[in-house]
């Protein structure tokens, strides 16, 4: 996002108060706007996490009340027009719609679309992602579906179904061993949440398994700048962890690079040319027998 920091207005701002004048508040609506120009889609969690950066002209506290703010000022910029709706993701909330068609060509075209040619074919790792919440899921979902790889977002400590569902699938895939790549929170529990995965894959798993964590990771907090705040006086787990870091603090776009960059390093050479060129050719023959059906 491009931003200017430390100017006169920055001074003179105190984002604790209740009521904003305008001035701020279109001001705060203006980042938002370029932000989500800059880098979509994103989650409200992510919007606000890169608004609460004090070095900003215009920010809001990393609090309820600065959530809340921003995700007030999102809804009346969509509302308003001024912002796209596909902009922002929300996965915690999905409708259950039944598909019909109005006949076998009708199928045969739309189903055209879907078809994915298996780019991991002659692959011999089992490569997939997990994630420690929904909102993260949202952010990372087109890559993961572009690159064919399964998406668990875990929604804090996995639950036993999950892993054992998941473990599953990668035993019925038949490579030699399996990946997990793993996005979560920096905090005393965050950091426990994808070894508790590791431990329930590797007890239905027939294979070799490797646990990557990608983020948030605490060198990456200094590297990247990350807002981050004092661990809680009554937490008793991990006394090493001593300062916290939400996912949704790394903004969206690096998130997804590191993402394919790492599931990248498991495909074979040129796979994912390849079966873009297969899937154009099969898509056609499909699209032909509609044809055929509707004539």
């Amino acid at each position: 996002m491009k931003t200017v920091y430390g100017t006169s207005t920055a001074k003179s701002f105190d984002p604790s108060r209740k009521r904003w004048p305008n001035s701020w508040l279109e001001a705060l609506d203006d980042h938002l706007l370029d932000l989500l120009a800059e880098d979509w889609p994103q989650s409200i969690r992510h919007c606000f996490y890169r608004m609460t950066d004090p070095r900003l002209p215009v920010y809001v506290p990393k609090t309820e009340h600065g959530y809340r703010r921003i995700q007030r000022r999102l809804t009346l910029l969509r509302r308003a027009g001024r912002l796209s709706y596909s902009r922002l993701v929300d996965t915690t909330r999905a409708g259950h719609h039944v598909p019909t068609y109005g006949g076998a060509g009708d199928f045969l075209e739309r189903v055209a679309g879907l078809y994915r040619h298996n780019l991991w074919e002659n692959a011999d790792t089992h490569v997939e992602v997990w994630c420690e919440s929904a909102s993260i899921a949202g952010v990372l979902r087109g890559t993961c579906q572009e690159l064919a790889v399964s998406l668990y977002p875990t929604r804090g400590f996995s639950s036993l179904t999950l892993a054992y569902e998941a473990a599953e699938e990668i035993n019925e895939a038949g490579r030699v061993r399996a990946v997990v790549l793993y996005v979560g929170d920096y905090d005393p529990a965050g950091v426990l949440i994808d070894q508790a995965v590791e431990m329930e894959l590797q007890g239905h798993l027939h294979v070799p398994l490797e646990m990557r964590r990608l983020a948030i990771n605490e060198n990456q907090i200094t590297e990247y700048d990350l807002p981050a705040k004092p661990r809680k006086e009554s937490e008793r787990r991990r006394p090493d962890v001593k300062e916290t870091v939400e996912a949704e603090a790394m903004p969206a776009g690096i998130l997804r690079r590191m993402v394919r960059n790492a599931v990248e390093e498991y495909l074979p050479a040129n796979a994912l040319l390849a079966a873009k060129e297969a899937e154009a050719s099969e898509r056609a023959v499909l699209r032909a027998i509609a044809g055929e059906l509707a004539a």
